[in-house]
C-alpha cells in the first residue's frame, strides 16, 4: 500500500508537480480567505486551489507573500471562469488574476468549465498557452470537461502544433472533477490515465454530507480514521488523483498518514 501524505507529489506531462493534497478555498469570503490560508500552511498545506470566480485570489496570494514559505514550495491554482471564455476575455481574466495577486507566476491555471461553445472553449485554450510559453503560468488544464470536450481539446492542440511546431499546443497537465465514490466517472479516469492527465478531485470528501454512510463506518473502525480521512485516500489510492477539499466543509486534520 503506497505511503501517501500531504507531502506527496505527482508530476506533470508540463514537466512540474503538482501535490497530491490540496486545499480549495470555494465559497470562501475575501476577508477570510487570508486568514484561512496561512492556517492551512500551518497545518502543512502547500497547494491552494483557488479561481477568477472565487473572489478571493488577492487574498491568497497576500497568504502566499505572509507565510514566510519560500515561493517554489507552494502551489497555487487559478482558473479561466465561465463568463471570460473565448481568446480576448480569457487574456483579459489571465492578467486580473496577476494584477490581484502581484505574483510573478501561477502554477496551474485550468479553465474552469467548458461553456461558451468550441470556439470559445479554444479561444481561452490558445490564451492559456500563450501565458505558458510567457512564463507566467507553468501549468495548465480544464475541469468539468466531458470526454467529448477533451477530444475535441486534443484535436486542437495538434492544430496548433501543425501550425506552430512541436510543443507549442500546450499539453492538458491536468484535469478536474467531482470526483469520489457516489460520482466515479469511469470514463474520464481512463481518458485521462492513457492520456497521462493529472487528475484532481474537487469534492473528495462529498461537501461532508456522506460521513455517516453505513458502508463508510467499518472503515472508520477498521483504520481508526475519520470519514474524510477514508474518503480521500480512496481517492488518492484507488484512482490515483490529487484531492481538493474545500476549506468550507470542514477545517479538519489530515496531515496524517492517509
Amino acid at each position: 500500500m503506497a505511503n501517501l501524505s500531504i507531502n506527496t507529489k505527482y508530476k506533470m506531462l508540463s514537466g512540474y508537480e503538482i501535490p497530491a493534497l490540496g486545499f480549495g478555498v470555494y465559497q470562501t469570503p475575501a476577508n477570510a480567505a487570508e486568514d484561512v490560508v496561512l492556517h492551512a500552511f500551518n497545518t502543512g498545506y502547500r497547494h491552494v486551489d483557488s479561481a477568477r470566480a472565487y473572489r478571493n485570489e488577492g487574498p491568497c496570494a497576500e497568504a502566499i507573500k505572509k507565510s514566510g514559505i519560500p515561493r517554489n514550495e507552494i502551489f497555487l491554482t487559478s482558473k479561466v471562469p465561465p463568463r471570460s471564455m473565448g481568446y480576448e476575455q480569457a487574456k483579459s481574466s489571465i492578467n486580473s488574476s496577476f494584477s490581484q495577486t502581484g505574483l510573478d507566476y501561477i502554477d496551474l491555471y485550468l479553465i474552469h468549465a467548458p461553456y461558451g461553445g468550441k470556439e470559445a472553449r479554444l479561444g481561452a485554450w490558445r490564451a492559456l498557452v500563450e501565458a505558458q510559453q510567457a512564463g507566467r503560468i507553468r501549468s495548465i488544464g480544464v475541469s468539468n470537461y466531458g470526454v467529448h470536450h477533451l477530444n475535441e481539446l486534443e484535436s486542437y492542440i495538434r492544430q496548433l502544433e501543425t501550425e506552430r511546431g512541436e510543443g507549442k499546443g500546450g499539453e492538458i497537465s491536468v484535469g478536474q472533477w467531482e470526483l469520489h465514490p457516489w460520482l466515479a466517472r469511469p470514463d474520464i479516469v481512463q481518458w485521462c490515465q492513457k492520456k497521462g492527465v493529472v487528475i484532481e478531485a474537487y469534492c473528495p470528501i462529498v461537501r461532508n454530507q456522506r460521513a455517516g454512510e453505513p458502508v463508510l463506518q467499518p472503515l472508520v473502525k477498521k483504520y481508526g480514521k475519520t470519514s474524510s480521512q477514508v474518503l480521500l485516500r480512496w481517492s488518492l489510492q484507488k484512482v490515483d488523483v490529487a484531492c481538493i477539499p474545500c476549506s468550507i466543509s470542514a477545517m479538519i486534520d489530515l496531515t496524517g498518514s492517509m
